[in-house]
C-alpha cells in the first residue's frame, strides 16, 4: 500500500507489550525483533485491507490531466494543497484556481488540473484510518498480532508457508480492491 515516496508511519497499530503479553514474553532480549515484526505485519495488513492504518503525510506525484487522477493512499484524510514540478525538479504552488480536489465517501482522494501547467503535480496529503493505535479496529490489530506470533514462532521454520487463515478471516471485512 505505500507508494514510492511513502514512508510507513512511525507509529504502530498494536503495542509492543501487547504482543509481548499475547506471546508470554517477559524478556527484553527479542524487543528489536519484535517491533520489526510488528511492522512487517502492520505493512501486510496494508497491502491486503488496500488502506493506510495510521494517519500520516503523503507526497505524490501525479501527471498534468485535467481528467480526474485517484490518489494512491487511503482514506485520504485531508489533502492540503498541490504544486507544480518542473523537469528541473522547481517546485511551485498552484493557485487554487488551477486545480479541483475531492475526497469520495469511500475514502478516495481525487485531484485535477484545470490549468495548462507542464510538467507534473505534486499532492501533499494525509490518509489513514486512525491517528492512534487505540483507534484502530480491533480485528485488524488482533490480526496482525496473530500474524506477528505467526512469524516470531516460526522464524526459523523454512518448511512453515502461510500465515494462519485466522488472520485474514479478521482482516478481510476492511478490504478494499480497486477495478483497474
Amino acid at each position: 500500500m505505500i507508494g514510492a515516496g511513502q514512508e510507513p508511519s512511525a507509529e504502530t497499530p498494536v503495542a509492543l507489550d501487547e504482543v509481548k503479553a499475547y506471546l508470554r514474553v517477559t524478556q527484553d532480549d527479542d524487543d528489536a525483533l519484535l517491533v520489526g515484526l510488528i511492522r512487517t505485519a502492520s505493512g501486510a495488513c496494508e497491502r491486503f485491507l488496500g488502506q493506510v492504518l495510521m494517519v500520516r503525510e503523503a507526497e505524490e506525484d501525479v501527471p498534468v490531466s485535467s481528467d480526474w487522477r485517484r490518489l494512491s493512499l487511503t482514506p485520504v484524510a485531508a489533502i492540503e494543497g498541490l504544486a507544480s514540478v518542473s523537469d528541473e525538479g522547481d517546485v511551485t504552488a498552484l493557485p487554487v484556481t488551477d486545480y479541483a480536489i475531492d475526497i469520495d465517501a469511500n475514502g478516495d482522494g481525487w485531484v485535477r488540473v484545470m490549468g495548462g501547467q507542464a510538467g507534473r503535480i505534486r499532492v501533499n496529503y494525509t490518509a489513514g484510518i486512525a491517528t492512534g493505535w487505540n483507534g484502530v479496529p480491533e480485528p485488524l490489530r488482533q490480526g496482525i498480532v496473530r500474524l506477528v506470533t505467526h512469524l516470531f514462532v516460526h522464524r526459523d521454520d523454512a518448511e512453515e508457508g502461510a500465515p494462519p487463515a485466522a488472520v485474514a478471516a479478521l482482516w478481510r471485512p476492511w478490504r478494499r480492491m480497486r477495478l483497474t
